[in-house]
């Protein structure tokens, strides 16, 4: 389906929905105030497609901000204030906004938090999005802990993807970045989830030097017997995560680490749009992957969005502006608004890093408020 929309004319629609985060109001709204002429006379011909022609097939949405685990790259030492619940995306929302965007050719969906799981309908959201013709991938990102109680019924209901998070193969460790029990439930979860046949089942590991980067070849060896993709994650940083420079272990260190225990291991070609470089140990069941967000960027071909609980549109996860497509909704907004205010978005995505060449001083989110 192909709309063209003319942006001068609807200028004041996204004005309307523009919901900067924290104390960032008055830059936010420079920013679309400031509109060039060449935008404002631009036409939009696809809603998806961006100012530097990446096409966002990828939807991401965060079912809940809630989580119970506590991880301290995600959830700052102090907490965070919660959305009130009727501020947060409904069951019908979020089934309406997802259909919106499957209709313009979003064919993945990946469900996220928060913890996702911890979501009462969380099965159910999984089973209506199943229903939606043309959408071919429904993913979910979760601690795993509550998994053996309710991946049977996920599959079940369609989803075909799954990302298990995990830190550490230590217990004691566990505890220490999640604040929280659960490591054997964890691991109970993935076994339980390469059973039912999820392919691959894959294992994402935030590296941080002086806590888990004596870990690697750990992980790289979790690979061996299991069938099982690890992603190593290169730490991020985000509002209240306690993330300096000197925490993150860049890519090439952590390849550097394995191919001396492994000598063997070899690079395989990544798949279109993929975050991850893929590597292989030779006759290992699983693959090892890495996600390089800080040393090497893959802004280039990012093909996601995002949708936060509260129902705000996050056109790239290290930006800080959000329009509200719930406020949207609820103000019963037309779904050719509704694409215009997508369009608009996108078409003010930077290309790379939402433009900031100094991560760590942008304003943003928790990790645990955008969805991982």
């Amino acid at each position: 389906m192909k709309n063209t929309y003319i942006i001068s004319s609807q200028l004041s629609l996204l004005k309307r929905f523009l919901k900067p985060f924290d104390n960032v109001r008055k830059s936010l709204h420079l920013s679309i105030n400031d509109l060039s002429k060449r935008e404002r006379e631009a036409k939009i011909t696809d809603p998806l497609t961006d100012s530097f022609g990446r096409y966002h097939n990828y939807l991401r949405i965060s079912l809940t901000e809630r989580c119970n685990l506590r991880c301290t790259y995600c959830m700052p030492g102090d907490g965070v204030s919660l959305t009130p619940r009727e501020n947060l995306l409904t069951t019908d929302e979020i089934v309406h906004l997802a259909r919106l965007f499957v209709k313009q050719g979003v064919d993945k969906i990946r469900l996220t938090g928060g913890e996702p799981t911890v979501r009462k309908d969380v099965t159910e959201i999984v089973g209506r999005l199943n229903e939606l013709d043309g959408l071919r991938t429904i993913a979910m990102t979760t601690n795993g802990l509550t998994l053996t109680r309710q991946l049977v019924n996920l599959q079940k209901a369609g989803l075909n993807l799954l990302n298990i998070s995990l830190d550490t193969l230590q217990p004691a460790r566990y505890e220490q970045v999640t604040r929280r029990k659960g490591w054997e439930r964890v691991i109970a979860g993935i076994d339980l989830a390469i059973q039912l046949g999820f392919e691959p089942v894959k294992v994402n590991c935030v590296v941080m030097r002086g806590f888990n980067d004596d870990e690697i070849s750990d992980f790289a060896r979790f690979t061996l017997d299991r069938k099982v993709d690890v992603r190593f994650i290169e730490y991020m940083p985000f509002t209240g995560n306690g993330w300096n420079d000197n925490c993150m272990v860049p890519f090439k260190e952590m390849l550097s680490v394995l191919s001396k225990e492994f000598p063997g291991i070899e690079a395989l070609e990544n798949e279109p749009n993929d975050t991850s470089k893929a590597f292989k140990i030779p006759g290992a069941q699983g693959k090892l992957g890495f996600i390089t967000s800080m040393s090497k960027n893959f802004c280039g071909t990012c093909n996601r969005i995002r949708l936060t609980a509260d129902g705000n549109l996050k056109v790239c996860l290290f930006g800080n502006a959000e329009i509200s497509l719930r406020d949207a909704l609820r103000n019963n907004c037309s779904e050719e608004d509704l694409l215009t205010m997508v369009g608009l978005a996108l078409q003010r995505k930077k290309k790379q890093h939402a433009g900031m060449l100094n991560l760590p001083l942008m304003q943003n989110r928790p990790m645990i408020l955008i969805g991982g």
